[in-house]
């Protein structure tokens, strides 16, 4: 009983730092795609049309080598499965790639992250409008502390003054709300079919469609070398990797230990900016973070329970 007893906790243990890593990823890509945004003068949807076509790419390819070979299509053999892979391609990784790019280039990787992190409070608010879900307390108070986290954040402890630009809060905002369409349209899809595929195909598609706006073969950016490790690093450790870990984890931990690790993305990309971007932060800004995180963290707990 001792022995299988230790052997889960060890397998608890693994997932949680599956999705630990993952989430560091994620906080290491915002950081570097802030350079990418901010330094190296790459234009938004050539950059996504990039990342997309080519993380969309080597999913698929990881999902063939490691997957029935009877899974690979199977969603689109049904209609209603392959309009809302489509709907998850462009109104959740399409668009939020593309909000949270500018959140970023208008802004700041550290406040951007902390707004897209708020995805799970846009999804209680979705909940509670369309699916008539009762508010509970534990509602109330993670959309108050958000709130306070949020005004703690973007103003620095100074009510009167704005420290980021009013359109990177709605751009940041708007990666919030595009992160919770994100997370909950394919649900049903990675239910049925695996997420490698599921995810892989809707990258693919948003590359596809990116790329009639910005084909990355028609005049592309001068790429010098930090613009090449930039965009590389982003791609495979910010979107490839991240996700693989992140699907790995669910094997063997719980919904509610990941989402304790989802507040390693948004200290990740604090602690980072601080250390390489000479970003200055306060102790308000500080505090606000922390709120923000426990009022996820609060909401999360919540509904896993």
């Amino acid at each position: 009983m001792e022995e299988s007893k230790q052997l889960a906790k060890k397998t608890l243990d693994k997932g949680f730092w599956l999705a630990f890593c993952a989430s560091a990823l994620w906080g290491i890509s915002g950081t570097v795609l802030q350079v990418v945004a901010k330094n190296l003068n790459i234009p938004a949807m050539w950059f996504i049309a990039t990342r997309t076509t080519f993380a969309g790419i080597i999913l698929l390819t990881v999902g063939l080598f490691v997957l029935p070979k009877s899974e690979f299509f199977a969603v689109f053999k049904n209609w209603k499965d392959l309009l809302i892979l489509l709907s998850f391609a462009v109104f959740g990784l399409l668009a939020n790639m593309f909000t949270f790019f500018h959140a970023i280039k208008t802004g700041n990787s550290s406040t951007a992250t902390i707004l897209q992190y708020l995805s799970p409070l846009f999804i209680m608010l979705g909940a509670i409008m369309f699916t008539k879900k009762k508010t509970s307390r534990v509602d109330v108070i993670s959309f108050v502390l958000a709130l306070i986290g949020v005004g703690l954040m973007i103003t620095r402890g100074d009510i009167g003054h704005l420290s980021i630009p009013f359109i990177s809060v709605i751009w940041g905002i708007g990666g919030g709300i595009t992160a919770a369409l994100y997370i909950t349209i394919p649900q049903n899809l990675i239910a049925k079919y695996h997420g490698i595929l599921i995810t892989g195909w809707g990258m693919l598609i948003a590359g596809i469609i990116s790329n009639f706006f910005n084909p990355i073969w028609v005049n592309p950016p001068k790429m010098s070398m930090a613009s090449v490790l930039g965009v590389g690093t982003v791609i495979l450790l910010g979107t490839v990797m991240a996700f693989l870990l992140m699907v790995m984890s669910t094997k063997y931990t719980t919904a509610a230990i990941i989402s304790i690790t989802d507040a390693v993305q948004p200290f990740t990309t604090l602690v980072l900016s601080i250390i390489f971007l000479q970003y200055a932060v306060n102790i308000p800004e500080i505090i606000g973070a922390v709120i923000v995180v426990l009022a996820i963290y609060v909401l999360n707990r919540y509904d896993a329970d």
